[in-house]
């Protein structure tokens, strides 16, 4: 198999590995619960105790990758991910789950933007787009079969299953990138920033626990609202820090590349309605239509259909029409089709919400690999550290925002009905969220039609 598949691949095992294990624990959270002797909503605390490990040590994956080197950094990262999950599996308590749970994020943090950063330096940017197209795959699918997964497991077996399964994928992933991913070991010496670091952990873990509390009350709200002013006011401290630091642990200045601004402010508007989704279109399946998680997963599971099937006609669209049109494209029928769920009835046919959903799966696919390619098109390979880590924050708060905001509607919408969820309620978050999600359509429409063509391949029309 040429190195075009091999080294995504082998990353794609990796983060499929993470991201299915961030979804699939909400589908077994009742059993777990009974089983260590809490509630399902006070457990809610280890998913937000998950994205704040995330938050905190995302901002510091680039520099550990160019001080210890990305293959090193990668294979650690697994390693702490399955230790991780060896410690959920024998949690006996709420705390060792909370605590354990903190300890997978951190493994986490490392795997996602380090195999990324991988996939850019052992990558020509011309074949980049190809590369994308299969480490794309991963963030897609795993949120749909995750709660299939863990329904399977969690009913059929035992919870335990949904950590012990991580063991022997991770302990592949480690053997398999010591073999065959063949990088450049690029080691930059330079110095930590600390103070960074602590000030970026404030903010984001601010941000990411402040919209998680505000989704999924498993505390008071107004511990959510606090810990968001504390995160905003950290975040504007940040950036007044890294103007006067010679090596920010992120650094802003990034964002003077038109192409990389554009994919991440265009990206993150886009994943506010993709990140909602997974939240609201089970609710509505469960607790509208009246379906079991298994039917309902079985109905949300046919979205990794339509993200596979891009795969195999991305990389010719982008060449043939450019980023700028298909990305805008992309985003906003990938928007519509998001509000259109809102319009599923229980007297809507499933083959008819399958479609909805495969057609989604395919333009959301289109786009993820899109924005992740031309958003290296203008960046430098010393750059490349410090771009994988901005561009995975920016990822865990939009998703962060997106169930906050849908959360939110939901609950506004249900206070004005008398305190009960109906269909409209849903109906007016997917309108919601999926109009949010087609805005991002107007930052790409902005663009030449040639930008990013040295990824894409597309050549300007005279």
């Amino acid at each position: 198999m040429p190195p075009i598949r091999i080294t995504p691949l082998i990353l794609a095992v990796a983060l499929f590995m993470e991201q299915m294990d961030s979804t699939v624990i909400a589908t077994s959270l009742p059993a777990i619960a009974a089983d260590i002797g809490t509630e399902p909503i006070a457990l809610k605390l280890a998913l937000t105790a998950y994205f704040v490990a995330l938050a905190i040590f995302i901002p510091i994956s680039g520099w550990m990758a160019d001080r210890f080197g990305a293959k090193n950094i990668f294979r650690l990262a697994i390693f702490v991910f399955m230790l991780g999950s060896l410690a959920c599996a024998f949690s006996f308590s709420l705390e060792t789950f909370v605590i354990s749970r903190f300890f997978q994020g951190i493994g986490s943090s490392m795997m996602t933007p380090v195999g990324r950063l991988l996939l850019v330096r052992s990558t020509p940017r011309n074949e980049l787009v190809a590369a994308m197209a299969w480490l794309t795959i991963p963030a897609l699918v795993a949120p749909v079969t995750g709660p299939l997964l863990g329904g399977f497991l969690t009913t059929y077996l035992s919870w335990h299953w949904i950590f012990w399964i991580n063991i022997p994928i991770g302990i592949a992933g480690i053997i398999l990138a010591g073999i065959y991913l063949r990088v450049p070991d690029e080691r930059t010496p330079r110095p930590v920033d600390l103070v960074g670091f602590l000030i970026a952990g404030v903010a984001f873990s601010g941000l990411v626990f402040g919209l998680s509390v505000v989704s999924l009350p498993a505390l008071p709200i107004i511990y959510g609202y606090l810990t968001l002013a504390v995160g905003a006011t950290a975040g504007v401290l940040y950036l007044l820090h890294a103007r006067k630091t010679k090596y920010p642990l992120l650094d802003p200045r990034l964002f003077r590349h038109k192409l990389f601004r554009t994919s991440i402010i265009g990206g993150s508007l886009f994943r506010i309605g993709v990140g909602a989704v997974p939240f609201l279109l089970p609710l509505m399946l469960q607790l509208g239509f009246g379906l079991n998680p298994f039917e309902s997963g079985a109905i949300t599971f046919v979205s990794a259909i339509g993200a596979i099937m891009s795969k195999f006609i991305v990389e010719r669209i982008f060449a043939r029409l450019g980023f700028p049109r298909v990305l805008g494209f992309a985003a906003v029928f990938g928007g519509l089709l998001i509000a259109a769920q809102g319009l599923f009835t229980q007297e809507t046919s499933v083959p008819v919400m399958m479609m909805v959903l495969i057609g989604g799966g395919i333009l959301r696919s289109m786009f993820f690999t899109g924005t992740n390619a031309i958003g290296y098109a203008d960046i430098s390979d010393e750059e490349a550290s410090q771009a994988t880590a901005i561009v995975a924050v920016a990822q865990q708060i939009s998703i962060a925002f997106g169930v906050a905001v849908a959360g939110a509607i939901l609950e506004i919408s249900s206070a004005i009905n008398g305190g009960v969820l109906t269909l409209l309620d849903f109906q007016i978050a997917f309108f919601a969220v999926g109009g949010m999600s087609a805005l991002a359509g107007t930052t790409f429409f902005r663009l030449p039609s040639d930008a990013g063509g040295n990824v894409s391949g597309h050549k300007a029309e005279s």
